[in-house]
């Protein structure tokens, strides 16, 4: 059976097989677990960006009604050892580096008996001098935040999102702000740059975002004192990775600690394991369930949000428009532990074109404040933003068509990429190809306030396992350890159909934790459809052969007569011939001596990663007066390998898109100078709201991955990489002037367009 010749589901739109439980209020969050005797657990988190802590005085705390404990670090089983990231993170140690980070931990028998006891805390600090922004940072004269050198961390449970590219090691063996320093080159870029004809440059600066999920970070924890077993109830998108981490962090086998991964509310690359340390060792301190959640304003103050970003870009190509130099330098303020996005941001800066001489300098600097994480596609609305206004400027510059800029200089298949690897199969001249057939951008006119960005991500890849079996009521059930964060299961159902020959309502997905579950990776990177489908085809396979090898002897015909429909086992041209496939596991389950329960195992790892590219086209209208800007239309265009489920893709690049409308005109966590957070809440923070957003018309580009399952490619990260630089572009098209900062709100429009 040819896998490209089986469409009787895949490649349909079908509803999302938990979208009832979800719009019912049916489907159970980590907040909704409720276990006798739990305590709930609130924070005391640091005032100060940097500041010794004096003294802890829980006298006031302990008396308050419903109190149980007040845990300081002194208290946990992680005493003494030094977090190294945030997922690392359980209570401040002497020290705290950022505001927001945990202190102590008031645990009661009500939320609001927590509450009243951290209101009753007195926590002393000294204040301390230290750098909170980049540029402080960077000056010589600052205070070195880790004077003994920066902690390495041993895992980085985001690495599933933002894979660190090789690149020449530059940094100084030396105590400094600086974590990491590399280059990436080929060529002479130099020497390119001073012989161009033509030369753009500027410097792009990027924001602090949250990912603004609508579920804020929680977490249950349940001990057996006796056996020293935990159990997580958690919103995570790695479930494995948070199993490990815990257990390391507590002295534990992984095998005492199973992860229970719940609904989750949104994640976008910041759900890997934050709270999870720190309830599993308050648990372990207690002999008692302990749930933390966090509320709004504290997931602004204490999670990993997106770096802030400065890149300096200069790009020199031919009169004819043919690139020949890029230079660069990213800056990345990456908070108080290390975190390197440097290496796939330079992948993509340095990939999205042919360009034969290119430098990438990146500096990895620390700060006070919260450590920088994923989000969707880290890095890469950044770098897309800096590198795609600069190709607009020069179409500008040399007079020609900003897409047929793209199109001439487009890299593709087996082209460098930024650390010198080659692109695998990627389809970025399909979408720019479809977008110059767009009517939106075929029937523009100068000044109409259209502009055009392409954007991409490598896309992830790891191994992967599942289970199918066929019950003795028809219902195949398909086991898998990942965690659906964006509507996969829903894909797994039609994969095992299309196989099976059975309806999609036939098909049920079995998510189990990491004790029940087949492993996989993280649900990040946009590799869990281009992995786990993989293992999900080839257990549906075994599952059909082993259907077919009892119905040959149910229906004395031979296996290669026969094939499976809507759930019957027939003789093909002898449809009167037929067996129900519930009636076959039946057999296999009652027959002494035959192969046994219709049972198929399946594995995936592929070698080979399906990149996704984008072309997004804005229309806008700005407001000289005020400087206001209103996306009027969005078109999103997308290789997407082949679409296992249209909806659940397209929904994808909805909501992908409509965040890169945040990026680009509204998202920006605010610090003033001592590291005070001015944005912690929804009332600064602005999120675009749906009055703000334009239509968005997704169009697929069908470009199959050749080792994606049914040529599948990753869609969840593209989405997002693209939407600020569209805007940019279009503002520019609309108003003459270029923008080099995001978010594009209201005052810096106004401000370019005036010249101020």
């Amino acid at each position: 059976m040819s896998e490209t010749t089986l469409h009787r589901y895949l490649g349909q739109a079908r509803k999302s097989v938990d979208g009832i439980d979800k719009v019912t209020g049916r489907a159970r969050y980590a907040g909704d677990v409720n276990l006798p005797g739990m305590l709930h657990g609130k924070l005391a988190l640091s005032m100060h960006a940097h500041a010794r802590i004096t003294g802890i005085d829980a006298t006031a705390a302990r008396a308050v009604p419903g109190v149980v404990a007040v845990l300081t670090a002194a208290d946990l089983p992680t005493r003494g050892r030094q977090p190294s990231s945030r997922q690392t993170t359980t209570l401040a140690d002497g020290v705290v580096r950022y505001r927001g980070e945990p202190v102590a931990l008031v645990l009661a028998t009500s939320l609001a008996a927590a509450e009243d006891g951290v209101a009753a805390l007195q926590i002393d600090y000294e204040p301390l001098p230290g750098p909170v922004t980049a540029t402080a940072a960077l000056d010589p004269a600052a205070p070195v935040i880790w004077p003994q050198g920066a902690p390495k961390s041993d895992t980085d449970l985001t690495a599933a999102h933002a894979a660190v590219a090789r690149g020449d090691d530059r940094a100084e063996h030396k105590a400094s702000n600086i974590h990491e320093r590399k280059r990436f080159s080929r060529g002479d870029a130099l020497a390119a740059l001073a012989a161009a004809e033509v030369v753009v440059e500027g410097t792009y600066r990027t924001a602090i975002v949250h990912q603004g999920y609508l579920e804020p970070h929680a977490v249950v924890a349940d001990v057996d004192p006796v056996r020293k077993q935990l159990t997580l109830y958690t919103s995570t998108q790695g479930q494995f990775g948070v199993r490990d981490e815990v257990a390391r962090l507590l002295g534990l086998r992984p095998s005492q600690v199973t992860v229970v991964p719940m609904t989750v509310g949104g994640g976008f690359g910041a759900k890997y394991g934050i709270l999870e340390p720190l309830a599993a060792a308050a648990a372990l301190a207690t002999s008692r369930p302990v749930r933390i959640t966090l509320d709004r304003s504290e997931d602004f103050l204490t999670t990993t949000p997106s770096p802030a970003s400065t890149i300096t870009l200069k790009l020199g190509a031919t009169r004819d428009g043919t690139l020949t130099a890029l230079v660069a330098e990213i800056v990345n303020d990456n908070g108080v532990y290390p975190f390197t996005l440097g290496g796939i941001m330079s992948t993509l800066l340095g990939g999205y074109y042919r360009c034969p001489n290119v430098q990438i300098d990146v500096i990895e600097v620390l700060t006070h404040k919260p450590q920088a994480g994923a989000y969707r596609a880290p890095g890469a609305p950044q770098i897309t933003f800096a590198i795609e206004s600069a190709m607009d400027e020069l179409a500008h510059q040399l007079g020609v068509d900003p897409l047929e800029l793209r199109l001439r200089n487009s890299a593709t298949t087996g082209d460098p990429m930024g650390n010198n690897d080659p692109w695998p199969s990627m389809g970025l001249t399909k979408v720019l190809e479809a977008a110059a057939n767009h009517p939106l951008w075929r029937e523009r006119a100068p000044g109409s306030g259209i502009g055009l960005a392409i954007g991409g991500w490598p896309c992830g890849m790891s191994p992967a396992a599942a289970v199918c079996r066929v019950d003795t009521d028809g219902v195949v059930r398909v086991h898998v350890g990942s965690v659906d964060i964006s509507g996969v299961n829903s894909s797994f159902v039609l994969v095992a159909a299309e196989i099976l020959g059975v309806p999609p309502e036939q098909v049920e997905i079995v998510a189990g934790d990491t004790r029940s579950g087949p492993f996989a990776g993280p649900s990040g990177g946009s590799q869990i459809t281009y992995s786990v489908a993989g293992a999900v085809a080839a257990a549906a396979r075994e599952a059909r052969r082993q259907l077919l090898e009892i119905a040959a002897d149910m229906l004395e015909a031979r296996i290669d007569d026969l094939d499976i429909r809507d759930g019957m086992v027939q003789i093909r041209g002898v449809p009167s011939r037929t067996v129900p496939i519930g009636e076959v596991a039946k057999r296999a389950e009652e027959q002494a001596g035959g192969p046994g329960p219709i049972v198929g195992d399946g594995r995936a790892a592929p070698a080979e990663n399906a990149p996704g590219f984008v072309a997004h086209i804005v229309q806008v209208a700005v407001d000289p007066e005020t400087g206001r800007v209103k996306p009027l239309r969005y078109v999103a265009i997308q290789d997407v390998g082949f679409a296992l489920n249209p909806l659940m893709v397209e929904g994808q690049i909805h909501g992908g898109a409509a965040q890169g409308v945040g990026w680009g005109l509204y998202e920006a966590l605010r610090y003033d100078e001592r590291g005070e957070l001015l944005t912690a809440s929804l009332m600064d923070y602005t999120l675009p709201r749906a009055a703000d957003l334009p239509s968005f018309e997704a169009v697929l580009v069908h470009n199959p991955a050749p080792n994606g399952p049914f040529g599948a490619r990753g869609v969840g990260e593209p989405p997002i990489t693209a939407g600020a630089a569209a805007i940019a572009n279009a503002i520019r098209d609309a108003t003459g002037v270029r923008i080099y900062e995001l978010p594009m709100r209201d005052e810096v429009v106004w401000r370019a367009i005036h010249g101020l």
